[in-house]
């Protein structure tokens, strides 16, 4: 098996765990602070990772800091949103809201990258948004602001995947992987520290189970899978793996929440679903690139 089909495996089962990370999350919170949350939760990331690559803390150098701190910044505004809109919405209508990411990717490649973007791209932004608003907009035309927390997380995240795939092109991410999930554990700190909400010693069991989960398996395990997975895969392509999280979040919800799933769930998750095939998908005979 080759590099390429190793992580495409690898980045499966984190994105399985990633889904569950949905429900686990927002059972953990309850009424807890996410701030306290997300400390806690980098802080054990940190430590895991220090000691899966122990060998790698030797090549830490400047370089590696600034790299890391680069990063830090764009996953820990995505997952401080994102975690805000679990507390605020379902688990599985936030990991569809999430989804949004993949077909945001290519848009701010064009918008700040000077990227071309093919035609089907705004194709599937068309129905994205389409899928977005059966989601989110409810009777009375208000939006569910969960899901408005949740899309903020998704750029972050969007631009935290775009960098990692420049990062990863021109050196070994690996010695950045400890500094920059220091660098999000000191940010959370800091925001708790200014939270009123904070609490710093819950005293619920599945606060602290849901840190175990969250920190070893879906951000330890799968930030450093995806992040060197980019020296292989692309942005884009890395990002259609994540089309299962939402579908592994829904099974994960029903079983561990009880949630059950709307038809405007299903409908809206559907055409998100569909808009990040198509802005995956080949077609043989090419469409029409637009100029940015």
């Amino acid at each position: 098996m080759d590099k390429k089909n190793l992580f495409l495996g690898l980045l499966l089962l984190g994105t399985a765990f990633w889904g569950i990370s949905f429900p686990v999350t927002k059972m953990a919170i309850g009424g807890y602070s996410q701030s306290t949350f997300l400390f806690y939760r980098f802080f054990l990331a940190t430590i895991s990772i220090s000691l899966f690559f122990s060998k790698q803390l030797k090549n830490i150098d400047s370089s590696a800091i600034k790299a890391g701190i680069g990063l830090a910044i764009p996953l820990t505004f995505g997952i401080h949103f994102q975690t805000t809109g679990v507390k605020l919405t379902s688990a599985s209508q936030c990991a569809f809201v999430a989804g949004m990411c993949v077909v945001i990717i290519p848009v701010l490649k064009t918008l700040f990258y000077k990227s071309k973007v093919e035609l089907k791209i705004w194709l599937a932004a068309i129905l994205a948004l389409v899928g977005l608003a059966t989601i989110s907009i409810t009777k009375n035309f208000s939006v569910n602001i969960g899901d408005v927390y949740t899309l903020i997380g998704a750029f972050g995240f969007a631009f935290y995947l775009i960098r990692v795939e420049q990062y990863s092109a021109k050196r070994n991410i690996v010695p950045s992987l400890v500094p920059m999930f220091a660098c999000s554990t000191l940010i959370m700190c800091v925001l708790s520290v200014f939270d009123n909400s904070a609490n710093w010693y819950p005293q619920s069991p599945g606060f602290w189970s849901g840190i175990g989960f969250c920190a070893i398996f879906s951000t330890a395990y799968m930030y450093s899978v995806s992040n060197i997975s980019q020296k292989y895969i692309s942005a884009e392509k890395v990002a259609i793996i994540y089309l299962f999280e939402p579908v592994f979040a829904a099974i994960a919800a029903f079983f561990i929440l009880d949630e059950s799933l709307s038809w405007r769930l299903l409908l809206g998750g559907a055409f998100i679903l569909i808009a990040t095939l198509i802005s995956e998908v080949k077609f043989k005979r090419g469409l029409n690139v637009l100029a940015n």
